[in-house]
C-alpha cells in the first residue's frame, strides 16, 4: 500500500515490509512490529532480553534491543496504516 510521501508498505505474511525514502544514501534500518508494544516488552523481559525505554515517535511506540554484537534492533507498534490492516489497499 502507498502510506504516502513516498512511503511504501507490502504486506508479507505474516509480517510486513516497507520502503521508505530517505536523503541518506546508504543508510539502512530493521525494524520489528509488534501489535502491543507493552505486551511484547513484557515477553522479551521473562526471556532476559533487555529493551530501551519506549518513545513516542508519532508513527509508532518505539523501543530497540542491543543485539550480541551491539547493533540495535528497533521494536515498535505502529500508530500508521499497515498493510494488513488496510481494506483494498495494496
Amino acid at each position: 500500500m502507498d502510506a504516502g510521501g513516498g512511503w511504501l508498505i507490502f504486506a508479507l505474511p505474516p509480517g510486513e515490509l516497507a520502503v521508505h525514502p530517505t536523503e541518506d544514501d546508504g543508510r539502512h534500518e530493521l525494524y520489528l512490529m509488534c501489535d502491543d508494544i507493552d505486551a511484547t516488552i513484557a515477553d522479551l523481559h521473562a526471556k532476559g532480553v533487555e529493551c530501551t525505554e519506549v518513545t513516542d515517535q508519532g508513527w509508532g511506540l518505539l523501543t530497540s534491543i542491543t543485539l550480541p554484537g551491539g547493533m540495535q534492533l528497533g521494536l515498535y507498534e505502529p500508530k500508521h496504516p499497515t498493510a494488513h490492516g488496510a481494506s483494498g489497499n495494496s
